[in-house]
C-alpha cells in the first residue's frame, strides 16, 4: 500500500480562506483547491492507494467539529485514513477519545504552534495519558523562531517520547520544520517516524542526507503536506535528490503501511 502520510483537505466552504491563511503564515502558494475530491485526484495520479489527512482543532470550541469532518471523511472516502484532534483546553477529551473510537479512528493530529501550546505543557502531558497506546500520532515540529522559543522543537518531542514510550510517533517535516540540525541532535536515529512533509523545499542537501543516512529507512514516511504541494511532484523532487531507484522510492511509500499492523 504506498501511502501519503501527511496531507490535509478542508469543507468547501473553508478551503478557500484556510489556503489564504497557510499562505500568510508559510508564504506559499498552496496547489490545487484544498479539498478532498482534489488531494484524491492528485494522489491517483500519483499512484498513492491512500491517504492519511490531519486536522488540528486551534481552539478548545473546534475540536468536536474537525473530529466531526475527519468521522464524515473515514465514512465517505475508504481510501482516506482521517486523524482526530484534542486540545489540552478542551473539557471532555475522554469524551472524544470514545467518539473517535467508536467510527474507527485510527490516529491524532497535534500542531503545538497551532493549536497554542507548547509540547512540554504538563496539561498536554496530563492529555496524552488519557490517549490510547494503539492510536498513530502525528506532531507538528519546527518553525522559524529559536527551538527553546517555539512551541514545538525537537528536543520537546524527544522528551515527550520519552514520558511515553513505545507509542508510535511521526515527527512531521523529517524531525523539525527548519530544525533539521536539532533534529539530528534529538530525533535522527531514535524510534520515532520521520515524514518528507514541507521539507524537500527548504532543506539543504549536507542536512536531508544526513538524517536519510543516519535515521532507520523503515522509519521514514513520504508526506506531501498537501495542500501546500502537490504529491506527485514530491515524489519527483524527493527520488531525485536522494537519488533513489525506482524500487528505494516504491519501500518509502510502503513504509506507512508498518503503521497500522
Amino acid at each position: 500500500m504506498r501511502i501519503d502520510v501527511h496531507t490535509h483537505a478542508f469543507h468547501p466552504k473553508i478551503a478557500q480562506k484556510v489556503l489564504d491563511q497557510l499562505f500568510e503564515h508559510y508564504g506559499i502558494t498552496p496547489v490545487g483547491s484544498g479539498t478532498v475530491e482534489d488531494l484524491l485526484a492528485r494522489a491517483g495520479r500519483a499512484g498513492l492507494d491512500t491517504v492519511m489527512l490531519h486536522t488540528a482543532a486551534t481552539e478548545p470550541s473546534q475540536v468536536v467539529p474537525a473530529n466531526n469532518w475527519a468521522i464524515e471523511l473515514t465514512r465517505k472516502h475508504p481510501e482516506v485514513i482521517a486523524f482526530g484532534s484534542l486540545h489540552p483546553g478542551y473539557h471532555d477529551n475522554q469524551r472524544e477519545l470514545e467518539r473517535l473510537a467508536a467510527a474507527h479512528i485510527r490516529g491524532l493530529k497535534f500542531h503545538p504552534d497551532f493549536q497554542d501550546f507548547f509540547l512540554d505543557d504538563p496539561a498536554f502531558y496530563q492529555l496524552m495519558e488519557m490517549v490510547p497506546r494503539d492510536l498513530v500520532l502525528m506532531v507538528h515540529v519546527g518553525d522559524d523562531q529559536d527551538p527553546d522559543k517555539n512551541p514545538s522543537c525537537p528536543r520537546k518531542l524527544a522528551a515527550l517520547t520519552q514520558a511515553f514510550p513505545g507509542r508510535k510517533v511521526i515527527a512531521a517535516h523529517m524531525g523539525g520544520y527548519l530544525h533539521w540540525k536539532w533534529a539530528l541532535e534529538h530525533l535522527v536515529g531514535t524510534d520515532v517516524f520521520l515524514d518528507t512533509s514541507s521539507t524537500l523545499a527548504f532543506i539543504p542537501d549536507e542536512q536531508l542526507f544526513a538524517i536519510w543516512n543516519r535515521h532507520p529507512r523503515e522509519r521514514i514516511l513520504f508526506g506531501s503536506d498537501y495542500p501546500l504541494f502537490d504529491p506527485g511532484a514530491e515524489m519527483h523532487i524527493l527520488q531525485r535528490r536522494l537519488r533513489l531507484t525506482d524500487s528505494a522510492l516504491d519501500d518509502l511509500l510502503q513504509a506507512g503501511s508498518v503503521l497500522f499492523d
